[in-house]
């Protein structure tokens, strides 16, 4: 007979690896896609309107992927109620309006690679906000041991690359590790929202605010968003309807993850959207030398090492912590 009281399998350490590692592989496509996107619909480094258009564009198709489909799903119409609204709100500016602004122009200005690396940081601001500003849990050694070796792997990756190592400008790295706090804050607030809202119909919701927040600012600045191959324009279309499940797909299991587990047991798993970004950037832009095979594989060890530290208390499972 089944337990009633039994964890939900998204609680379970089965289900939390798995929900956990498929959304950060489909962030970590995320890195050179976007980069194929500008080339896809000609959007310059320096065209700031029309990159806050395209990722406007990119979110709204998100969003409404997921209201789609829950609706579907739910047989009802998936809207919001007044309460939700201010909580769509909040989590709209800090998860999609500051942090993909500053994520996106940075990303124009800096490569696929460094990128992704600089994302890494997301996971310690996730686990210290979580801790000392938002009060979930404690701050432990072991918590921040295993931050400590999963981030080792990510600095492994970037200072042993052929490319010239470690550089930061504010226009590129800069907004890039800027984004990364809009996005560590907005994972602590779906966590506080989740427990009196729907954590997917909060994603979907907020992903249609935010993008067409980001879409008519970028349009009204004199953005565009059209192909640039207008005779054959299915490739461009395919890929941005591609961005568009990415963000619908991984929030959506994201913000389940930490609405049913401590945000550190989450977050740490963020280490690997770098190790995916290396390794999909170097297939899919040909950024072959920015990182040797021997040291990739040295990478996955630590961050998988540290993933398990703080998976993983007094010899016991996750499922049974």
């Amino acid at each position: 007979m089944s337990n009633p009281e039994s964890k939900p399998f998204i609680a379970t350490l089965p289900g939390v690896v798995l929900a956990c590692l498929a959304a950060c592989f489909l962030w970590g496509s995320a890195f050179p896609c976007v980069k194929i996107g500008y080339e896809l619909f000609a959007v310059d480094a320096a065209d700031v309107p029309s990159i806050l258009a395209f990722a406007g564009t990119r979110f709204v198709i998100a969003g409404l992927m997921v209201v789609a489909g829950m609706s579907v799903a739910t047989r009802r119409a998936f809207v919001p109620e007044r309460r939700d609204l201010p909580a769509v709100g909040v989590l709209s500016l800090f998860q999609t309006v500051l942090q993909y602004v500053l994520f996106y122009v940075g990303l124009a200005n800096c490569a696929g690679v460094t990128s992704s690396i600089l994302e890494a940081s997301n996971s310690f601001l996730c686990v210290l906000l979580a801790a000392l500003v938002f009060r979930f849990e404690r701050l432990t050694s072991r918590k921040v041991l295993g931050c400590l070796i999963g981030f080792a792997g990510v600095v492994l990756v970037n200072v042993t690359g052929e490319s010239g190592g470690f550089s930061f400008t504010l226009a590129g790295e800069g907004m890039v590790l800027a984004s990364t706090l809009a996005a560590a804050t907005s994972s602590n607030l779906a966590k506080h929202f989740s427990r009196e809202h729907d954590p997917v119909l909060l994603s979907g919701w907020q992903f249609v605010l935010g993008g067409t927040i980001m879409l008519v600012v970028g349009l009204a600045a004199g953005g565009h968003v059209a192909p640039a191959d207008a005779a054959n324009p299915l490739p461009a279309l395919a890929l941005l309807a591609y961005l568009g499940f990415i963000s619908a797909a991984a929030y959506s299991l994201w913000s389940l993850a930490l609405a049913a587990n401590p945000v550190s047991r989450v977050a740490v798993f963020g280490f690997m959207n770098p190790v995916f970004g290396v390794l999909l950037s170097a297939v899919l832009l040909g950024e072959t030398n920015v990182v040797s095979p021997i040291v990739a594989v040295a990478a996955l060890v630590l961050v998988s090492l540290g993933i398990v530290i703080v998976n993983v208390r007094d010899g016991k499972a996750l499922s049974r912590d």
